[in-house]
This record gives structure tokens, C-alpha cells and sequence, in this order.
């Protein structure tokens, strides 16, 4: 237990995986009678059963039962507070939250569609340059956006509020909102403390904050600096009331889980209800020769890492340069875990002090994105640039050379026949299943 809360205070993906790795050793040895069933073949293949100690440990360590508890998030102090998760739920389905009052968080994060939209490329106020990732998952996450250019929920969550092509408003604008809606007014006291007073119009303009528009900006460095420190902190409370929020969405199990259950159980009938021969087939490639697992492992099917795996920036778009552009980004966030805004210590803070900040294969890499519910998510990538699941199998099948001036790629070809890319399709689709949230969370609350 004591390791458990070492490892869930840091939050680093070495500690996550250490920790999933003894969580598996304490479920094997509860149900090791049934982890490796009888040997056989059947015409060449392996049956339903036939797998090694290692297949299985490597099974138990993606299922969905081996996933731990959230881990808290402390740079932000209410992150598990029910009345902070029910105040961000309001904020995050709330248009007003916006410069043109019709854009929300829910716009692009689509609740009926794994909090995702289904587009190449989000579309709020105007067109962002890249793809809409799921939320579902995240809170497990040490990094965010595709670059990992922030590393808190709540950090992430206001990044979109003051883009000018996403939320499109300001910081004055939505603390303003906050102190003038009595029902968010007082429940944001109840959490946090007083609003300060912020009804006097020349030190706190309707619409301010450091943006790409001039005059919004030059407001913003109008304002007084203990004025900006106050705004900013209702800001930040914002975000980590959404956070909070967030928090709640998670994966619920798939047949995939269904199937490792079963194994564990030494369930014939359900092991055959969940899997068929060819999702079998594409499970054994995912584990074995496609070496899936290097990146997409864990409960979750990522690594939290990034990697250039050479695919290409769409036609007329200048070249992104991800991780290396996002990770200087982060250290210069004046909301990360070691600003002042965050509710960490130093010593919380172990994945940005020690991020990787050069090297090439920084370059043009991008967040390794969680296999849950990846059969409902397209168009795939981090602008979108495959349609299918059949055109990203193609396109690691053939390895591409990688991109920009270094050339890197995490990539090898994985070689693989149609019939074998069909099988690991088929076995990516077993990873669907309903999100385990109340229901009452997937709209605006009464």
C-alpha cells in the first residue's frame, strides 16, 4: 500500500507501469490455477487457450481489471471534491463559456461520441490545426494535447477557453461570468473561497487577458498586476472544476476484458462468446510480431509517451513539429504543476522536472493516444490524416520514412499479409465498450 501511494503521488509513467506490474503479480498468484490453460494446437493455430505464461501475463497487464484508482492530481487540490466535478460539469456544457456564447467544451468533446467529433480537425469558432482527442481515460495521464504542451487536466482545460479559434473568449470575461451568475457564484464560493470583487469596470475589464488579439491584450497588461492575479486565480479554479469532471469519464470493459476474464476464470463458454477465431488471431499479432505493446500497453493501451511514426502534415499545412515544440510549452506554463497557481510542491512535480526537453526524437512525435473505443473514433492521428483503422494499419505496415530535418521514426514495417491486417483489425474493434460514467454526466445538469 505504501508503494501504491508512492507511485500514485508521482504519477510518473515508470510508477504506473510498476504498479500495474504488482497489482498483476497479486492477481496471478490469486488466480493462477486457471493462467495457463492446456496446451494443443488446432490445424497449425493456436486454440482459444493455448497461451504462454508470458502471453498471459502480458493479457492480465492490458485488461481492463488491472487498471488502479485514479491517481490524485496534486497541483490541483479539489480534483476529487463532488461539489467542484458537479460545478465543472455546469462550466463544461455551458456555451457562454465562449466569445460568441455557442461554443462549449462539449462542442468538440461530444459525450455521444466518445467525447470526441468525428472530424479531421476540431471546429469551434474557427478550425484548429489538429484532430479532437477522447477525454475518457485522461485523468491517468501525466501529459496533454497531442504535444503534451500542458501536464494537468485542469491546465489543459483552459488552454482552449482563450484560443482565438476554439472558446475565443478571455479571462476577465469568464471570471465576470463566474461573480455574475448567482447559482455558479455560489457554488464556486462554497468551494473555493470569496470571488474577490471584480464590479469595478476600469480595473476589471469586461473582456481581457493575454491573447492574440491586440486589444484584448493590451487590456489585460492595462490591468494592475495584483488585478491579473486575481482574475487569473478564478481562472484557474475554473479549470480544475472542470477537471474534476473529467475525472469521471472513464473506459468501462469490452469483450476484449470479457475475453481475459474468461481466461482467468477458465470459462470455455464465455471465452467463445467473446472472441472469435479472427479477433483471436489479431490479439496473438498485437502481442506478438506487431509489437503493439511497446507503445499501447497498460489498461489503457498507451504508453503516455510520444513518437514520430512519420505521418504526414496535410497538404498546405506547415510541418508540426510536436513533442519538441510541446515540452517547451509546458515548462513555460504559467499554470503547470510548479507555477503558482498549482496546488503541488516541488517534489510533486517529478514529471516536469525531469522531462526530456532535446533530443531528435522529439521531433515531429506525438502523444501515444489510449486503444479504448479506437473503432469509435475516427479519422485517426493528430490532424486527422486516416479515415479508417485500415489506413492506419497500412501505414504501419509499410513504415514510412520519418519526417522534418532528422529523418527519425519509431517505426519497422511490420510485413504483415492483408489477412493478418484484417485479424489485428478485427482484434482493435474487440477494445469497444460503453464509457463507466453515470449517465446523469453525460449532459448539462438540471
Amino acid at each position: 500500500m505504501l508503494l501504491f501511494k508512492y507511485f500514485a503521488s508521482h504519477r510518473s509513467g515508470l510508477a504506473a507501469l510498476i504498479m500495474i506490474t504488482l497489482l498483476f503479480v497479486a492477481c496471478t498468484a490469486e488466480r493462477s490455477s486457471t493462467a495457463v490453460p492446456e496446451p494443443g494446437e488446432v490445424e497449425g493455430q493456436k486454440s482459444f487457450t493455448n497461451w504462454s505464461e508470458a502471453e498471459m501475463a502480458t493479457l492480465q497487464a492490458l485488461w481492463l481489471g488491472n487498471l488502479p484508482p485514479l491517481p490524485p492530481d496534486p497541483s490541483n487540490a479539489y480534483a476529487d471534491d463532488p461539489r467542484a466535478a458537479e460545478l465543472g460539469q455546469r462550466f463544461f456544457f455551458d456555451t457562454r463559456f465562449s466569445a460568441n456564447g455557442q461554443v462549449s467544451c462539449a462542442t468538440c468533446h461530444q459525450a455521444n461520441n466518445v467525447f470526441t467529433d468525428s472530424l479531421p480537425q476540431a471546429q469551434a469558432i474557427g478550425s484548429t490545426k489538429r484532430h479532437t482527442p477522447s477525454i475518457s481515460g485522461m485523468a491517468y495521464s501525466p501529459w496533454f494535447f497531442w504535444d503534451g504542451r500542458r501536464d494537468s487536466q485542469w491546465a489543459q482545460a483552459l488552454t482552449p477557453m482563450e484560443n482565438a479559434v476554439e472558446h475565443g473568449g478571455t479571462r476577465t470575461q469568464y471570471a465576470h461570468l463566474v461573480a455574475e451568475d448567482d447559482g455558479y457564484r455560489a457554488a464556486y464560493e462554497e468551494i473555493f473561497g470569496p470571488l474577490p470583487d471584480l464590479s469595478d469596470r476600469s480595473r476589471f475589464p469586461d473582456s481581457a487577458g493575454p491573447v492574440e488579439d491586440t486589444g484584448l491584450r493590451a487590456a489585460w497588461d492595462g490591468m494592475a498586476p495584483a488585478d491579473r492575479v486575481l482574475v487569473n486565480q478564478v481562472y484557474a479554479n475554473i479549470g480544475k472544476a472542470i477537471a474534476a469532471y473529467e475525472r469521471q469519464i472513464n473506459p468501462g470493459p469490452s469483450r476484449f476484458d470479457a475475453y481475459v476474464d474468461a481466461l482467468l476464470d477458465g470459462d470455455e463458454v464465455s471465452l467463445a462468446e467473446s472472441l472469435n477465431p479472427d479477433e483471436v488471431a489479431g490479439l496473438r499479432l498485437f502481442i506478438g510480431r506487431g509489437n503493439c505493446t511497446q507503445c499501447h500497453n497498460g489498461p489503457l493501451f498507451t504508453n503516455n509517451g510520444f513518437h514520430s511514426i512519420g505521418v504526414p502534415d496535410p497538404a498546405g499545412q506547415p510541418p508540426d513539429i510536436g513533442r519538441f515544440g510541446g515540452v517547451q510549452l509546458v515548462v513555460k506554463d504559467e499554470f503547470n504543476c510548479q507555477g503558482s497557481y498549482s496546488d503541488a510542491v516541488a517534489e510533486d512535480c517529478e514529471e516536469l522536472r525531469f522531462v526530456k526537453m532535446f533530443g531528435e526524437e522529439l521531433m515531429n512525435a506525438f502523444k501515444v493516444p489510449s486503444l479504448r473505443n479506437v473503432a469509435e473514433t475516427a479519422p485517426y492521428m493528430h490532424v486527422g490524416q486516416f479515415r479508417s483503422l485500415g489506413e492506419v494499419l497500412d501505414h504501419y505496415n509499410q513504415a514510412p520514412a520519418g519526417l522534418g530535418p532528422t529523418g527519425h521514426t519509431d517505426l519497422i514495417p511490420l510485413g504483415f499479409t492483408q489477412i493478418e491486417l484484417d485479424q489485428l483489425e478485427a482484434f482493435l474493434r474487440t477494445l469497444s465498450g460503453p464509457l463507466n460514467i453515470d449517465p446523469e454526466l453525460l449532459e448539462t445538469p438540471e
